[in-house]
């Protein structure tokens, strides 16, 4: 009868929590956790909010939501420097040095991010957790640079959903099964699953992933946030513990498309440890072309069927139907696309062997680590299986794969170069300004695999109350372009909402 009794009053307490949540707060805009930057620098402005005030708000909201009630294991770890930074921050403020539109602004990082403080960087991993990094990633500077509060490190699919086929998205040894702040059960797509799930909560309004393939166009989709993946080398790799620099890249997960250009402002620049690419573009106002009117007069494409030995036919889902003709209402033109499928048949080995050459010169950065190079991290996993007992079977394979660098970079060069001309000749064929999908994972493939930019933002929920995403990619260095369309979508449509925390 106890247990019983004791069961009831924990669901009876989750409820509680969740009716806050999912009553009080995902119908409320205005409130702290779900304010833009804009809406909080606003407030700071005016005296009426200060970094430390936001910083206690969003660490109970934290505790409540994330550790307790649905617990959402979004959230690593904490920075336990974050009220002193935000303390130093607001007292810049008060003697009217302001860094930007970022300062005193939350941000979090995904656990793959090299911070040179108290906080681990262990990409999920046990493995991983010793010494905390000597230096900061080079985003992070430039994150602290313009004022952004560094509030904690976000969970992820370990490894970058790197260790073993078929684990949960979102699991990781070190921080859990994480969940989607919409269905609890839902999908919550990875490997930056908690910088989305953690934005979607209102556990900060700015978040930093890293992308491979999908890593942030997918988590974004599921979570219903915004998700910015950047043309490959727009941003520094330098201080990311790597699958490989042939596709890594950091990306940004905010609420707000306004956000994330706020966002490229800040991260843009150059990174001499880093300069796999040498036409940069530097000095650029990512708002600038931010308008309502962005999308009358444009062209833009979608896939209605992939030509390749893996390509279909597609079957528009009700949300992507409605947005075709928003985006047609806004004055674009939308035009139909075959699109071609190039061959992959050597992609996944070829990133495999990256990460088997460049996660040891990553681990060699270190110090005070348990592992220094691949077969120590088999062996501590082997050793240390955790309660769900997961295996590692593609650690295993790329440990023992048989690819030099050199003939990574090699093949992967000629991959990358067919789906560039993939997406080019589409863009050339029909004068395209941009290209426009559903969450049908071909499109969001082809874009990774180019090193194009591409923007996934809400679209729509479905009747299962799980969100629903459009995706906008286009050529090298066109975010500021592809953030404007994306920009006048999203005030025309105000597609997203604030999670339910629905139980399963």
């Amino acid at each position: 009868m106890k247990d019983s009794f004791k069961t009831r009053m924990t669901v009876l307490a989750q409820a509680v929590l969740l009716s806050i949540a999912g009553s009080a707060y995902a119908d409320d805009t205005t409130a702290l956790e779900y304010a833009s930057v804009s809406e909080l620098s606003a407030q700071m402005e005016r005296n009426e909010l200060t970094s430390v005030a936001l910083v206690k708000h969003l660490q109970a909201r934290i505790e409540t939501l994330d550790k307790q009630g649905p617990a959402i294991h979004a959230i690593m770890e904490l920075n336990p420097q974050a009220i002193d930074i935000a303390t130093a921050l607001d007292q810049e403020r008060q003697d009217g040095q302001v860094r930007g539109p970022l300062h005193g602004i939350p941000v979090l990082l995904k656990d793959n991010i090299d911070t040179a403080d108290l906080m681990q960087t262990s990409a999920g991993s046990l493995a991983m957790v010793g010494q905390p990094a000597s230096n900061d990633a080079f985003i992070v500077k430039q994150l602290r640079d313009a004022g952004a509060v560094i509030l904690g490190k976000t969970n992820m699919s370990e490894w970058a959903y790197v260790r073993e086929m078929g684990l949960p998205h979102g699991w990781s040894g070190r921080g859990g099964q994480g969940k989607n702040p919409h269905v609890l059960d839902g999908e919550i797509c990875g490997s930056s699953s908690g910088s989305a799930a953690g934005v979607a909560a209102g556990f900060a309004p700015l978040s930093i992933g890293t992308e491979t393939n999908g890593s942030i166009t997918c988590p974004a989709s599921a979570n219903g946030v915004v998700g910015v993946k950047p043309t490959l080398g727009l941003f520094s790799r330098s201080g990311i513990i790597p699958i490989t620099r042939l596709q890594d890249t950091a990306g940004t997960l905010t609420r707000t498309v306004q956000d994330a250009a706020l966002m490229f402002n800040a991260l843009q620049g150059v990174d001499a440890s880093d300069a796999t690419i040498d036409d940069v573009p530097v000095g650029v106002d990512y708002t600038a072309l931010l308008s309502t009117e962005a999308l009358s007069g444009k062209r833009i494409g979608y896939p209605v069927e992939y030509l390749g030995p893996d390509g279909r036919e597609l079957q528009p889902s009700v949300e992507f139907t409605q947005a075709m003709a928003t985006l047609e209402a806004q004055g674009a033109t939308v035009v139909p696309l075959k699109v071609r499928l190039p061959d992959i048949a050597n992609y996944f080995p070829v990133l495999m062997a990256g990460m088997k050459h460049e996660l040891p010169e990553y681990l060699a950065s270190r110090s005070g680590l348990s592992i220094q190079t691949f077969q120590d991290l088999i062996d501590f996993n082997a050793l240390n299986p955790g309660p769900e007992g997961y295996g590692q079977q593609m650690l295993d394979a790329i440990n023992k794969l048989d690819m030099s660098h050199a003939q990574a970079s090699e093949l992967f060069t000629a991959i990358n170069a067919s789906f560039k001309e993939a997406i080019d000749e589409q863009l050339t064929d029909h004068n395209l300004d941009a290209m426009v999908a559903d969450a049908d994972g071909f499109s969001q493939f082809s874009a990774a695999v180019a090193g194009y930019p591409a923007i996934t933002l809400p679209s729509g929920m479905t009747d299962d109350g799980i969100p629903t995403s459009l995706f906008f990619y286009g050529p090298r260095w066109s975010e500021p372009k592809l953030l404007a369309l994306a920009y006048s979508y999203e005030q025309a449509s105000l597609k997203r909402q604030n999670p339910a925390f629905q139980q399963p």
